[in-house]
């Protein structure tokens, strides 16, 4: 493996985002040797992180068998105990979790704060190699072995890549792997918040003419936002002062929180579907947003890349001594496992968005008539909560 390479590894993955340091966490337990290969240092501050995610309950089982649940700051995260939507006319959709059986929906947690503690992990990590900073100018595949070469001239061996380094992945560019990218022509605005009333633990969803703007819950008063909205108004929302924005973001959510005070500045990125025709090749796989991105009105965001890790990690952890970890009748048993529940979320939301863009009155009316219709029968919202909670 990698006659010319002065490294050898069984497991390469590139990218120490949040999936790519999960992948290797979750690699621990196995004897395979791994390296991971990130090209900065991560700045880690005390400052809200803007980038927030809601953490599925089976992710957060996940995290927990990785060791690091239980090393997230809890005063800095908050449990869902219900969620509204409501409709741009009257429709109207809420879960909670005691009518789910759960204690809580989701746990809404920093980007930030996971990514310290699985970064604290993997540096401590036995088997694993941290080649950070590194960047990669190369890769180059045979047929028992990968080889991926840095910037600095280190040539590294692998029976496997990883790639986890986001949807714009060199990795997966520079394997052959062509993607299809579908503009939503939105920008997601983010920012966080404080509020006059308390939440409650209830995160708040509207699907209105200016796109879909969430609440989500944080500690305290506090509240996190993702305004899912056409360009030209995101771009006018982000030129807001702080107070005219605070005032817009109250208004759009119908006061229901009372005034709020901003407290992390606001960002926008724009929103596109990414589908890949494949996840997997010989002695190649894609986790996170490598291998798929879809829209944040579900709020399943880092949960795929986290399920993406969980598997794969499993499938290699499980593995028949004499099978190599790169072999690619092992790594089709990955992608058929993980592509269900991909393509089923990128057509979903994908619909959503589509239904609740700016339409006739008769469609308005439907669209909401289907909230209503919904939130009147359990058995449909329980499939819908449960599928969220496997997610």
């Amino acid at each position: 493996m990698g006659d010319n390479c002065s490294m050898n590894f069984d497991v390469v993955i590139v990218g120490g985002g949040l999936a790519g340091l999960a992948m290797a966490a979750a690699l621990r337990r196995s004897t395979l040797s791994v390296a991971l290969v990130e090209g900065r240092q991560p700045v880690f501050t005390d400052a809200w992180d803007s980038r927030i995610y809601a953490i599925s309950p089976a992710n957060a089982r996940f995290l927990e068998a990785l060791g690091i649940w239980s090393h997230l700051d809890k005063a800095r995260m908050e449990p869902v105990r219900a969620m509204e939507i409501l409709g741009d006319d009257g429709g109207r959709l809420n879960f909670t979790a005691y009518g789910s059986g759960v204690s809580e929906l989701a746990w809404i947690a920093e980007s930030s704060m996971m990514q310290r503690e699985l970064w604290e992990t993997v540096k401590r990590q036995g088997n694993l190699s941290l080649l950070c900073p590194a960047s990669p100018k190369d890769l180059s595949f045979e047929l028992d072995s990968a080889q991926l070469t840095l910037e600095d001239g280190r040539c590294i061996g692998a029976r496997l890549i990883v790639a986890a380094d986001g949807a714009e992945s060199w990795t997966r560019t520079t394997a052959g792997i062509a993607v299809r990218f579908d503009p939503y022509d939105q920008l997601g605005v983010v920012a966080n918040f404080e509020s006059d009333q308390a939440h409650r633990g209830v995160a708040f969803q509207w699907f209105g003419k200016e796109g879909v703007l969430a609440w989500l819950p944080l500690p305290g008063n506090r509240i996190s936002i993702v305004w899912s909205t056409p360009e030209e108004h995101g771009r006018s929302l982000l030129a807001l002062d702080p107070v005219a924005l605070c005032a817009r973001v109250a208004e759009a959510g119908s006061e229901r929180l009372g005034t709020l005070k901003l407290i992390t500045p606001a960002r926008g990125f724009p929103l596109r579907l990414m589908r890949a025709p494949q996840s997997v090749a010989p002695r190649l796989a894609l986790i996170g947003d490598a291998a798929h991105t879809i829209h944040p009105l579900s709020g399943h965001g880092i949960n795929l890349g986290y399920q993406d890790a969980k598997v794969l990690s499993n499938i290699l952890c499980n593995k028949p001594g004499h099978v190599d970890c790169g072999d690619f009748g092992l790594l089709r048993g990955y992608e058929r496992a993980r592509k269900e529940e991909v393509v089923t979320l990128q057509a979903v939301t994908d619909s959503l968005h589509d239904l609740f863009q700016p339409a006739g009155v008769r469609l308005t009316r439907l669209r909401n008539i289907g909230l209503n219709l919904t939130n009147t029968l359990p058995v449909v919202k329980d499939l819908l909560v449960r599928y969220a909670l496997a997610s």
